[in-house]
C-alpha cells in the first residue's frame, strides 16, 4: 500500500487521537510500509498535514491543552468527543448538532443504499486523490460517485446473445453529483451544469440533494428536459428517496472514460471490476460480482443501522 493508504489504515485501526510520531511506530509495528528513507516521521507528519490542507474529509486533528497536533478519523468523531478530545470541541460539536453540519460525503452512503435497492453497485470517487487535484481546470470532470447496473436476463441463451450482439447493452454507467442542500435558482444552476461536466462520459448523469426547495421545480423540469440530467431527492431513509427527474441515456464517451483512468485510481479501478465481471466465465461469475460488490461502497442492511448513522452524523432525520 502507499504511504497515505498506510497512515488511514493505522488510524482506523488505532481508532483513536495519535501522534504522527504514533501514527509512524503503529504502521512500522503492522510492517504496513517500508520507509527507507532517512527521516520517516516528518514524512508521515507532512502527510498527515497534507490531508488538513487539501481538504480530505477523512482527517481531522485537535492539539489539547498546548500539545502537538493528535490526528484522527471524522467517522470515529463522535466516540473520542467525550472521552479524548478536550471540552471546546466537545461544544463546538454540541453547536455543530443544533446546525445539522453534517458532511456532505456522508450522504454517500445513503446514495449507495439506495442504488443497491436498485440492483446498482456504487462507488465513491475521490477527486483529491487525483494525479492533477489541485488543477482547477479539472474541478469538474469529477462524478462524486459512479454506478453500474447489469441487465439481468433469466435464460442463459438470451444472456450469450445479447452479449454476442453488442456488450454494451448488458450494462449501463451511471454518473452522480451530490449536494446537501439546493435552496436558490443560482445554487440549482451551479450544482445541476457541474452534474453535466463531471456526468459527460456516462449513460446517465444525475444531481442528488438532500434538502430541494420545492420553488424550483419548474426550473428543474425545465433544465431535465434541456440536458438530460436527472434529480433525485435524497432521504434520511434511503429508501423513501425520489427520483424526481429521470436521467436520458447516451452512449458512453470512452475519450472521457480513459482520462479519468489516467487521473484517478478509484475510477480506474472501477472500471478494472466491471470489466473483470464482464469477461468472466461463467463459473467464476458469483465470485468476481462478490469482489465487486466489496470494492463498492458500502450499504445499510436495516432501518436501525441508518437510524444510528444518521444521528451519528448528525444528518437530520426528516
Amino acid at each position: 500500500m502507499t504511504i497515505k493508504e498506510a497512515i488511514l489504515k493505522s488510524l482506523d485501526e488505532l481508532k483513536g487521537l495519535a501522534k504522527a510520531s504514533e501514527v509512524y511506530n503503529y504502521i512500522i509495528s503492522k510492517k504496513y510500509y517500508d520507509f527507507g528513507a532517512k527521516n520517516p516521521i516528518a514524512i508521515v507528519s507532512g502527510l498527515l498535514g497534507e490531508f488538513i490542507k487539501n481538504g480530505d474529509v477523512r482527517i481531522k486533528r485537535s492539539k489539547i491543552s498546548g500539545e502537538t497536533y493528535k490526528y484522527y478519523l471524522t467517522k470515529y468523531e463522535q466516540i473520542l468527543i467525550i472521552d479524548q478530545l478536550g471540552a471546546d470541541e466537545a461544544d463546538n460539536y454540541k453547536e455543530r448538532v443544533k446546525k445539522n453540519d453534517y458532511l456532505e460525503r456522508d450522504l454517500h452512503k445513503l446514495l449507495s443504499s439506495f442504488l443497491k435497492n436498485t440492483n446498482t453497485f456504487s462507488k465513491t470517487i475521490f477527486h483529491e486523490q487525483s494525479s492533477n487535484s489541485k488543477d482547477n481546470h479539472q474541478k469538474w470532470i469529477h462524478p462524486d460517485v459512479v454506478g453500474i447496473q447489469f441487465l439481468n436476463l433469466q435464460s442463459k441463451a438470451s444472456q450469450i446473445f445479447l452479449k454476442a450482439i453488442n456488450r454494451l447493452d448488458t450494462f449501463k454507467i451511471s454518473s452522480f453529483e451530490i449536494k446537501k442542500e439546493i435552496n436558490s435558482d443560482y445554487e440549482l444552476k451551479k450544482s445541476f451544469f457541474q452534474a453535466v461536466s463531471n456526468s459527460s462520459w456516462a449513460n446517465y448523469g444525475y444531481l442528488v440533494a438532500f434538502e430541494i426547495s420545492d420553488s424550483l421545480n419548474e426550473e428543474m423540469e425545465r433544465l431535465n428536459q434541456s440536458f438530460g440530467i436527472g434529480i433525485i431527492e435524497l432521504k434520511a431513509n434511503p429508501y423513501e428517496s425520489k427520483i424526481l427527474y429521470p436521467a436520458k441515456y447516451k452512449a458512453l464517451d470512452f475519450k472521457t472514460i480513459d482520462k479519468l483512468c489516467r487521473i484517478n485510481k478509484d475510477f480506474e479501478k472501477f472500471i478494472e471490476q466491471v470489466e473483470k465481471l464482464l469477461t468472466a466465465n461463467e463459473k467464476y461469475l458469483k465470485s468476481t460480482e462478490k469482489e465487486l460488490e466489496e470494492f463498492s461502497d458500502s450499504y445499510f442492511l436495516n432501518d436501525t443501522e441508518v437510524e444510528k448513522y444518521c444521528k451519528d452524523k448528525l444528518i437530520p432525520l426528516k
